[in-house]
């Protein structure tokens, strides 16, 4: 078999695998390829991650692997692939820097690299460094010819050939530095928004509090802004996100929570809020933690033209108009193989380095 059907076939395993982990139940399959060796395993994994992260609890975590489970099969890898002339790529080293604000969030990235057939080096973020590394054991044990492809590194990146970054807008100033003399995809902060008429469904809205409350707002396709039309009504639009009101529960969010509203009462900012998130009116698209922000426009004409000149600041937006541009309500946090992050290609990218 060639390497893009022995690492597809190492990859479906791996799906299979994950599917043991869900958000409902973690319950054992005896026919996972492995599975003695490496079940308890994992399940320690998941624990470490989540006692080292406090914003890694067991439902977002397990919420990612599940998301990643439904993608990795052979089907949908097949598909994704198809198009690319991958099997006449050369093999070169890949320095992928990963972030670490959501769970397992520089896979994406990782199986781009390894469906094209690189060396892989990751420099992981402290914040998620146990998932990966066990997720790339098990694919070496159905795998061993992908033994060596990857090395994680902790200390200073040296002897690659092209680099994938992603962090903050400060970090990304450095990046741009520091890897001027390479191929390089270098992601900074983006936010994601939703487009509200006033006339979406009690079912679109609920969906919608799943775009914003999911990994606790912290990724870049979290929803962190509103558009509304003037005179917005907000009663519907807080009766469908009232169900995620156990997010209080956790310590973290609390705290954002309470450190927010005390700002913002201090300062005197209007803002509305029901206990567990607050909105408050502002032009910025990155709002703090359990705060969304909200602006009114005239025309969904002249939002239209606002975004395509923020284009840079945002990652998705989401409303019930039906346009390539937008996506459904409820589907940020699921993006399917070819969402790629900003829009870049990182197959292509990596097919032509």
């Amino acid at each position: 078999m060639d390497h893009k059907t022995n690492t597809i076939k190492a990859l479906s395993e791996l799906g299979r695998f994950l599917s043991q982990f869900t958000t409902k139940s973690t319950l054992k399959n005896e026919s996972v390829l492995f599975n003695d060796l490496f079940f308890d395993g994992f399940k320690h994994q998941i624990k470490l991650s989540k006692e080292h992260n406090g914003w890694f609890s067991d439902a977002n975590i397990l919420f990612a692997i599940e998301s990643w489970t439904k993608l990795l099969t052979t089907e949908k890898l097949n598909s994704w692939v198809a198009n690319y002339p991958i099997e006449s790529v050369s093999t070169k080293k890949v320095a992928i820097i990963m972030a670490g604000n959501i769970p397992l969030v520089g896979f994406h990235d990782f199986l781009c690299a390894l469906i094209c057939n690189h060396e892989i080096i990751v420099k992981q973020s402290s914040n998620d460094k146990h998932l990966l590394p066990f997720l790339t054991l098990y694919l070496t044990k159905v795998a061993p010819e992908l033994k060596g492809r990857v090395t994680f590194l902790e200390q200073k990146l040296e002897g690659f050939d092209a680099v994938i970054a992603t962090g903050s807008d400060n970090t990304a100033r450095y990046f741009e530095y520091y890897f001027k003399d390479k191929p390089s995809i270098i992601r900074k902060n983006r936010n994601s928004l939703a487009i509200l008429t006033g006339n979406e469904t009690k079912e679109e809205l609920l969906k919608l509090s799943n775009d914003i409350f999911q990994y606790y707002g912290l990724g870049c396709r979290s929803v962190s802004k509103l558009f509304v039309p003037k005179d917005y009504n907000f009663d519907a639009f807080f009766e469908a996100m009232y169900h995620w009101n156990p997010i209080i529960n956790g310590a973290k969010y609390a705290n954002n929570y309470d450190y927010n509203k005390a700002v913002y009462l201090m300062s005197e900012f209007k803002m509305l809020e029901n206990g567990f998130l607050m909105i408050k009116e502002d032009e910025s698209y990155a709002s703090p933690i359990a705060t969304l922000f909200y602006e009114y426009y005239d025309s969904l004409e002249s939002l239209t033209e606002q975004l395509k000149v923020d284009s840079d600041k945002i990652q998705c937006i989401v409303s019930n108009q039906r346009s390539e541009d937008h996506l459904p309500f409820g589907s940020t946090q699921t993006p399917q193989l070819e969402d790629y992050a900003d829009g870049v290609d990182t197959v292509d990218f990596l097919l032509k380095i």
